[in-house]
């Protein structure tokens, strides 16, 4: 059998990595959630209890209320809306004036005692960033259970009628998946653009749904979905592909470069691929960070450089993919 040389990335990068200023906190509440998507990295499920604790939370708003250089405080989770600290680190973000991203799969909204997560979204001008990893009810339900695809658009029409979409002040953003990869077909996200527009057309024709912008994010080898490339035995070809398609234009947009996250525990990573990879930030000295050390060393920028793996590859093929969707 012959064997496809494969550059790691550190390699292909030539260079080191290096931090930015810390503009964003990407805070992950933990993996309680109400559904169990068969892409999810995080592993998240209606079976997982692990949350924010009390102690790590008011360690979280000390930064928020310390650090004015911080503009923007990114949940997610699991659902972040139902784990512990979610409305303690919302008002904590607003009331310094914080941009407040909530990472949503909509279908929340209808699990009891969550009703009122839509109208606390408006009250806070909280943006919304929704996954809805197809336009078409079949691909969604397939890689996120039977129904979720009318729950997302009964939320989407739901969040509509209270002003996301329309009003400049409440943005609802949605995030588009590739199918998970398989032996026969690999592929990138398409361009972010024209999908975007696709989505538009679609969901404003059938269910008369708007949204603000689409963001295409590149499935990562990792979590979920590295376990379904390695029982398939597609995992090495999967890389492989994303290596073939590396993009040096997209490095300098990088979302780990000026973000750190931070997981329910309070250890701190340069991203949440990371995170989940447990692959931990560390100084200059080799230290893992941690929430109390950044307070203890009173800065945010105590990275030099960034931690890389292999599946960096993923946000760096084609036109990259971050959070915040397209890199170039």
């Amino acid at each position: 059998m012959i064997q496809t040389a494969f550059t790691p990335f550190q390699t292909k990068l030539g260079t080191t990595l290096t931090k930015k200023k810390i503009t964003v906190l990407q805070i992950n509440l933990g993996k309680r959630c109400n559904l169990a998507c068969s892409h999810c990295h995080v592993e998240a499920s209606p079976k997982r209890t692990e949350e924010l604790t009390a102690e790590i939370c008011e360690q979280l708003i000390e930064l928020i209320n310390r650090f004015p250089q911080i503009e923007t405080i990114d949940l997610t989770g699991g659902a972040p809306e139902m784990n512990y600290g979610f409305k303690q680190l919302v008002e904590a973000a607003r009331a310094k004036n914080k941009e407040v991203i909530v990472r949503s799969n909509l279908t929340i909204y209808f699990v009891p005692g969550f009703e009122d997560i839509p109208e606390y979204c408006v009250e806070n001008q909280l943006r919304i960033t929704a996954s809805l990893p197809c336009y078409l009810e079949d691909n969604v339900d397939k890689m996120r259970g039977n129904g979720v695809y009318n729950e997302s658009i009964r939320a989407l029409q739901w969040l509509n009628r209270l002003g996301y979409g329309k009003n400049q002040n409440l943005r609802i953003d949605l995030v588009y998946n590739p199918p998970i990869p398989n032996r026969d077909k690999f592929g990138l996200p398409p361009n972010q653009k024209n999908l975007e527009q696709d989505y538009k057309n679609y969901l404003k024709e059938h269910f008369n749904v708007e949204f603000n912008q689409l963001f295409t994010i590149t499935n990562l080898p990792i979590g979920r979905t590295k376990l379904f490339l390695e029982n398939r035995k597609i995992y090495q070809p999967y890389l492989e592909f994303l290596e073939s398609n590396f993009n040096r234009e997209t490095v300098e947009n990088l979302m780990c470069r000026n973000e750190l996250s931070i997981d329910y525990l309070g250890n701190v990573y340069d991203c949440d691929f990371n995170q989940m990879e447990n692959i931990p930030a560390k100084t200059r000295k080799g230290e893992k960070i941690t929430v109390a050390k950044l307070l203890e060393a009173n800065s945010l920028d105590i990275i030099e450089q960034v931690q890389t793996e292999n599946y960096c590859y993923g946000c760096t093929a084609g036109c990259g993919s971050s959070c915040g969707g397209s890199l170039v």
